[in-house]
C-alpha cells in the first residue's frame, strides 16, 4: 500500500500593520497560512512611538492586547477568532492582574492558553503574548 503525501504547502503571506509595532528583528507581526494565522509574541511598546510603555503589568498586558489585536484586524480577524495563546511572564505574582485584563478581552470561549514564566523579555517588558487564530 503506497501512502500519498501531499506537498502542496497552502499560500503564506505576512501580515504587516502600521497599528502594531513594527518587528524588531528577522519575523513578521504575524503570518497567515491558507485561514490560520500566527501572530508573533507582542510586548507593550506603542506602535506610534516606539517605546515601551512603562506603566506596570497591567497597563502592559492592555498595549500588548491591543498590539495583538490589530496584527488580528490586519488579517480581517478578531479575539474570538483566537483559538491559542501564550502569555511569558517576568513574574507569576502578577497572573491574577494578567488574568483580569486578559478576560476583558477573551469573554466569550476563552482560547487555549499556557503561561509561562521567563527570567527576562525584550526592552524590560514584563509580559509577552503569541496567539494562533483561525478563520
Amino acid at each position: 500500500m503506497a501512502i500519498m503525501i501531499n506537498t502542496d504547502s497552502p499560500p503564506r503571506s505576512a501580515i504587516k500593520t502600521s497599528l502594531a509595532p513594527a518587528a524588531i528583528g528577522p519575523y513578521s507581526q504575524g503570518v497567515l497560512v491558507g485561514s490560520t494565522l500566527y501572530c508573533s509574541g507582542q510586548i507593550a511598546i506603542d506602535p506610534k512611538t516606539g517605546h515601551l510603555i512603562d506603566c506596570g503589568v497591567v497597563g502592559q498586558t492592555e498595549r500588548v492586547l491591543e498590539n495583538l489585536g490589530a496584527v488580528l484586524s490586519a488579517a480581517g480577524m478578531d479575539y474570538k477568532h483566537v483559538v491559542s495563546c501564550t502569555l511569558y511572564m517576568v513574574d507569576m505574582s502578577d497572573y491574577a492582574q494578567v488574568n483580569e485584563v486578559y478576560a476583558r478581552y477573551f469573554s466569550e470561549t476563552p482560547p487555549g492558553r499556557a503561561a509561562v514564566a521567563v527570567a527576562s523579555l525584550p526592552r524590560g517588558a514584563l509580559i509577552e503574548i503569541s496567539c494562533v487564530a483561525v478563520r
